[in-house]
Parts: structure tokens; C-alpha cells; sequence
């Protein structure tokens, strides 16, 4: 009890510091939103421009994410995350104090690229600290509850800061967080430890990946106001995707060190997490936004009473996230995502059809968003447990990365795309009834890409028998070819110091369970034998590992 106490303690620590930047990287997203009269007031932001107060974070994060991951997979956690909060807090302060457009908008681009280190830093964080299992996932829908806090708190903490101490102060609260979460970082991380890649990384993958990404994302934006045919918006988004091609080419054939080795994604697990988030992504993410639309725009509400308005979702997204570890480890991520996008349909087609009735109230619109809050929320969770699951401590942060780029990039498209549905689906005899006609268009097709997640989720997603990892089997014998009944044959997993212990049968079988993925030593020992060392990889895919041990003096 005594020796694992310490341990236990280090751990819930660890975890609070992962749950911390991931909370101020989550808020950053969404408390900006409702202080941009006052900053456009004040600085004297154009019409046109003055979207970009919250894009130019947005693009940077999702553009660098990718890069995030890799970082620190290759520099390791500790320098990532400090490099990453220390960039994040000085563009915070830089933000609060600029006096001209164009300083904001550079500090919130400051802003996205710190957060693209620190997001993938934290899950990684978390996932070579808990091993794969009922810990892990528990940690992980606590990261996922405290994110989902941020989400929700970050229009009401807007509203209010802004209100009662100015909007600068919507840039200045994250100043005091990022200097608690350094000087976590000092404490608890060791210093000196890096990666074995040798500080390799991907420099062309890294631009290409960037580049695509950035692309991709900024035509987006740009389709809400010009369309999709515009050429500001046919031609990034069309070279985006041609380097983003580029990228995937080059991570298959050119790279000595990848950026993403696409080898990730012959685990079934991460190649269907994947997938599901991507669907769940463009179903799921603009419907605060238009919740928030709804409240303001048919029903008249302020921007304070709207975040307000929220509030029930964000309670029910951070119960549903706290939810999530449980019915993960009860039902395994393949139930569990699956039935989290359920109710997650459930809740945004019940939104459509209150306000496809024409006399939708706030109570019929805040009810249903409670029910979609608490699934979609519970989803993120297994299917975070998936996406990492079978991958090696080396490449951890660059599955967190792509599980993140995925969820930030959908959440655009779906963004752009069902803002455009509603727009496109307004008709009415009032401006309020058409535009509830729209919104209740958009929120069906939302409840439609949930339901294919959910679809998605059941066919792609490995069943719970193959979400454990896959023992390692193999038989000793001797150089005569005789086996080598009770040998010692110990699985020792060098990046969490973990061992196993099994002796062989009478005909020289061993068979031992790994406790976390990655890449492990197999050790064999026998009376008169010289011992022999070989190496598998643990994942879930059953690993045969014959020995060979030679007798003393042979």
C-alpha cells in the first residue's frame, strides 16, 4: 500500500496537469465568441474582418496539430508541453494587450499553434502514464469531462468577464493557468528524457501536412461568406488537398522518419475511431453554434442569455464525458461510441422536429440539446480509447494528433456546411419562421451524420474481444530442438518498467498477457541454459515468439 501510494498520487497529478491544458486550450475556443462586439468596438475591426478573431485560432490549431503530435513524440512531453504553454500563455498576454487588428489577429495564431502542441502533448501525456485498460479509460473521460467544462463554460466565463472587467480579460485569464501548468510541468515531468528517434523529424512532411491542412481549413471558413464557388475559396481548398496527397506520398515512400507513419493505421481500432469521429465531427460541432443562432436569431435572446442557454448541454456534455470511462469499460469502446452517437441522434433530430412545428420554445429547443450533449459527449471517450489503443509509447502523440485533426477538421466542414444548409433552407412568411425552417433542416442533417457514426461505429470498430491486447505465445527449446519445460519466460515493457512472469508447460509453452502496447523483451531463463533476450511488438495482434537457449558451456 505504502509503495503504491506515491505512485498513485504522481498519477491523479498527471492527470490534473493534462486535464489543465487541455481546459485552457478548449475554453481559448469559445470564450472569445461572445466579447467580439466589444473587440471590434475597440480596435476598430472591420465587418469583414472581424471573424478572423476566432479563425486565425482555429486555423493555426488545426493546421499544426499534426506537427504538435509528432513534436512530441520526437523532442519528448515535458519540453513539448512547456514549449507549448509558455507559447500559449505569452500570446494570451500579447492579445489582451494589443492596440491594432492586425496584433490580436497575429497573437491568436500564436495562440492555435501552442494549443496544437499542448493538445496532443496532454493525451499522450495520459495514455503512456495510464496502461490500456479500466485506468486508462477512466483517466481519459475525466480529460474528456474537463474538456467539455471548457466548451461549455467558455460563453458564459466570456459574457461575463467581459461585462464586469473587460474583454481583454477574456486574453488575460489563461496568463495565470499557463504559469500553474509550467510549473507543473517543471515538477512533475522528469527533465532530460526524449524520444529514440534521435531528435528526427519530418521537416517536408511537417510543411506539407501544414500546408494541406491550412488550406483545406481556410476554404472552408471562407465558403460561410463568398461560397463554395468563389476563387478565394475553390483555389486553397483544391491546393490543400493536392498537398495534402503530396503528404500521404510522402509519408509512404520519401520519409526516413515520417511524420505520421502510416503504418498507425493497419490497427482496425485507429483506422475506425477515426472514421467514426470524422462523421460524428461534421454532425456534432456546429450545433452549439446553432443552438446559439436559434436562441438569439427566432427566439430574440441576448448573447449572454444565450450562453446561458447552453449551459444545460454543457452539463449534460460534462456528465455524459464522466459517463463515458464506465459504460467504456462495461460495454468496450465499440458499444459504448456506438451507443453515445445514438443518443447523440436522438437529441439533434429531436431539436429538428421542435423546431420544424413552427412554434418552438426555448424550453423544446434546451431539452433535446440536453440529450445530445450527454451522448456525443460519452462517444469521445471509447473512441479516444480506440484510436490509441495497440500503438507503441513512441507514437503516441502522433495518434492523438491525427485523432484530433480529424475531430477539428470535420467540425469545420460541418460548420461551413450545415450554416449553409440553413441559410440555403430559410423560407418562410416570417424572417423567424424561416429561419427556423432552415435551422430545423440543418439539425436533421446533423442527426443524420451522428446516426452514421453510429452505423459506422458498430461495422468498423473492433469487437470487445479484440480491443485486449493480443498475448504473446511462442516455445522454448534447447539448441538439440528439445523443449525446455519450466523456463522463466518474463515480458518486460521497457517504457512503463512493467513485467510479466509465466513459465513454460511440460512441452516448453509460454503464454503471457502484455499490460500496455508497445514494443517489449522477451526474457528466457532455464536452469544449465544461457539466457536469451528477443523483442515483440504488443498490439492486438497475437505475436509467436519461438526461443532458442543454448546450454552453459555449449
Amino acid at each position: 500500500m505504502s509503495t503504491s501510494s506515491p505512485a498513485r498520487r504522481r498519477d491523479h497529478l498527471v492527470l490534473a496537469l493534462a486535464c489543465l491544458g487541455s481546459f485552457v486550450v478548449v475554453l481559448d475556443a469559445t470564450i472569445v465568441s461572445v466579447a467580439l462586439p466589444r473587440i471590434r468596438a475597440d480596435l476598430g475591426f472591420s465587418a469583414a474582418t472581424l471573424p478572423w478573431v476566432v479563425n486565425a485560432y482555429t486555423l493555426a490549431f488545426a493546421g499544426c496539430l499534426l506537427l504538435g503530435g509528432r513534436c512530441a513524440d520526437v523532442f519528448g512531453r515535458r519540453r513539448v508541453l512547456l514549449a507549448g504553454m509558455g507559447l500559449f500563455a505569452g500570446a494570451s498576454l500579447l492579445a489582451g494587450l494589443a492596440a491594432d487588428p492586425a496584433l490580436l489577429l497575429a497573437a491568436r495564431a500564436g495562440q492555435g499553434v501552442g494549443g496544437a502542441l499542448l493538445m496532443p502533448a496532454t493525451l499522450s501525456l495520459l495514455t503512456d502514464t495510464f496502461p490500456a485498460g479500466p485506468r486508462r479509460a477512466r483517466a481519459l473521460s475525466t480529460w474528456s469531462a474537463i474538456g467539455a467544462v471548457g466548451a461549455a463554460s467558455g460563453p458564459l466565463t466570456g459574457g461575463l468577464l467581459t461585462e464586469f472587467a473587460g474583454w481583454r480579460w477574456v486574453f488575460f485569464v489563461n496568463v495565470p493557468l499557463g504559469l500553474v501548468a509550467v510549473a507543473g510541468t517543471l515538477a512533475l515531468l522528469p527533465g532530460g528524457s526524449r524520444s529514440g528517434s534521435a531528435y528526427r523529424l519530418d521537416v517536408v512532411g511537417a510543411v506539407l501536412a501544414t500546408a494541406g491542412l491550412t488550406g483545406v481549413v481556410y476554404a472552408v471558413m471562407e465558403s460561410e461568406t463568398v461560397g463554395w464557388s468563389a476563387p478565394e475559396v475553390s483555389g486553397p481548398l483544391i491546393a490543400g488537398i493536392v498537398l495534402c496527397g503530396l503528404f500521404l506520398l510522402h509519408q509512404g515512400r520519401w520519409a526516413a522518419a515520417p511524420l505520421v507513419p502510416l503504418s498507425l493505421f493497419r490497427h482496425r481500432a485507429v483506422r475506425g475511431a477515426n472514421l467514426v469521429m470524422f462523421l460524428l465531427g461534421l454532425g456534432f460541432f456546429g450545433a452549439p453554434v446553432l443552438i446559439s443562432f436559434v436562441l438569439q436569431y427566432v427566439h430574440g435572446a441576448g448573447p449572454l442569455a444565450a450562453g446561458l442557454g447552453f449551459l444545460p448541454a454543457g452539463l449534460a456534455m460534462f456528465a455524459g464525458a464522466k459517463a463515458a470511462g464506465p459504460l467504456t469499460i462495461r460495454l468496450g469502446a465499440r458499444r459504448a461510441a456506438a451507443l453515445g452517437c445514438v443518443l447523440g441522434a436522438a437529441g439533434l433530430a429531436g431539436v429538428a422536429a421542435s423546431l420544424g412545428t413552427g412554434g418552438s420554445s426555448v424550453a423544446m429547443i434546451v431539452l433535446p440539446s440536453v440529450v445530445f450533449g450527454f451522448g456525443t459527449a460519452s462517444a469521445f471517450t471509447p473512441l479516444t480509447v480506440a484510436a490509441t489503443s495497440g500503438v507503441p509509447a513512441t507514437s503516441g502523440g502522433v495518434a492523438a494528433a491525427v485523432l484530433n485533426t480529424v475531430r477539428q477538421t470535420s467540425g469545420a466542414i460541418g460548420l461551413a456546411v450545415l450554416t449553409t444548409i440553413a441559410a440555403a433552407a430559410a423560407s418562410g412568411s416570417s424572417m423567424q419562421e424561416g429561419l427556423a425552417h432552415g435551422y430545423a433542416f440543418a439539425f436533421a442533417v446533423s442527426a443524420g451524420c451522428v446516426a452514421a457514426a453510429a452505423v459506422a461505429g458498430m461495422l468498423v470498430l473492433p469487437p470487445r474481444t479484440a480491443e485486449r491486447l493480443a498475448a504473446a505465445t511462442g516455445r522454448v527449446r534447447g539448441l538439440d530442438g528439445d523443449p525446455v519445460p519450466g523456463a522463466v519466460a518474463l515480458l518486460v515493457n521497457p517504457d512503463g518498467g512493467r513485467v510479466v512472469r509465466t513459465v513454460t508447460d511440460e512441452t516448453g509453452w509460454y503464454h503471457a498477457a502484455p499490460t500496455a502496447p508497445g514494443p517489449h523483451l522477451v526474457i528466457c531463463t532455464a536452469p544449465s541454459h544461457q539466457p536469451s533476450i528477443g523483442r515483440i511488438m504488443a498490439d492486438d495482434t497475437p505475436v509467436r515468439h519461438d526461443v532458442v537457449v543454448g546450454q552453459v558451456g555449449s
